[in-house]
Formats: C-alpha cells, structure tokens, sequence
C-alpha cells in the first residue's frame, strides 16, 4: 500500500516520482517544474514525492493514495516515459475515479490522463483547482499538439 502524501500545501502541484532509472532525467523534470511560469511572472509551487516506495506505481494506485486530499485535482507522475521522452512530458492524471461519477460523461470531462511538458503542469493544476477548466479541456489542448502533448492554454 502506498502511503499518504503529507505537507503539501494546496497551491504546490504535486508530482510524484514512479521511475528511478534516470537521475539526470529526474533532475531536468524537477529543474523544468520548479521555473517560473505565465509570463515568467508567476512562482512556481511543486511538490515532489521522490520516494522508491512509488517505484512502479500505476495510475490507479496513485490516485487511491492521494484521493484523500479534497485540494487535489490532479496529480502528475514521472514515469518511464518521462524518463525517456526527450520532453520530459509527464503524465497527467485526473485525481477522480469511474465510480465517484454519476455518469460516463462527467467522467470523461472531469477524469482521464494526458502527457505534459514540465512546463505545462503550472497551467494545468492552477485552472482545473480554481474551476476555470475541467480536465476535457486540458486534454483537448493536448490534441492540438502533433505528439499529443500538452504545452500550455
């Protein structure tokens, strides 16, 4: 069983290291996290799991773990293909279950995963944790993107 997350501030994005294969990957992720964002005006605010007890760690055992943070909409994780993707995308995911909707279709607006640069974790989790954005949007503009990445708004 995973453990809990604790400490993280509700405006901190919280990514949580699940491959331990790349160190100097890991650190390009963390560096391009930590950067300011928007314009360059707006402070970055990440808080980063780097703990092999999530080594290996799915999605749906990640979201089991940190669905008892009623801040958290989303949480992104550095996976093998963060590891190895020359972007560093990260893998988005909705912290939200099938089961807590009362229909497939607010699932799929409010739920799922989608891959992003470092960059665009900033974007993602202030829109979606203020309710400006759902999650359908974010993936929506992932797909304006030829590798299906998000990038930002």
């Amino acid at each position: 069983m995973l453990p809990a997350i604790a400490g993280r501030c509700e405006s901190a994005a919280l990514i949580i290291r699940t491959d331990f294969t790349d160190d100097t990957a890991w650190r390009a992720v963390c560096a391009e996290s930590s950067r300011p964002w928007g314009d360059g005006d707006c402070a970055s605010a990440v808080h980063i799991v780097d703990d092999p007890v999530w080594a290996g760690a799915a999605p749906d055992d990640v979201i089991a773990a940190v669905s008892a943070d009623p801040d958290l909409s989303v949480v992104f994780l550095a996976d093998r293909i963060t590891m190895r993707d020359h972007d560093h995308a990260l893998l988005a995911v909705a912290v939200l279950t099938r089961e807590e909707c009362e229909s497939d279709e607010e699932f799929e607006a409010y739920g799922g995963s989608v891959r992003t640069v470092p960059a665009g974790i900033h974007d993602i989790h202030a829109n979606l944790s203020i309710a400006n954005l759902d999650f359908a949007d974010v993936i929506d503009a992932a797909r304006t993107d030829p590798a299906g990445t998000f990038r930002s708004f």
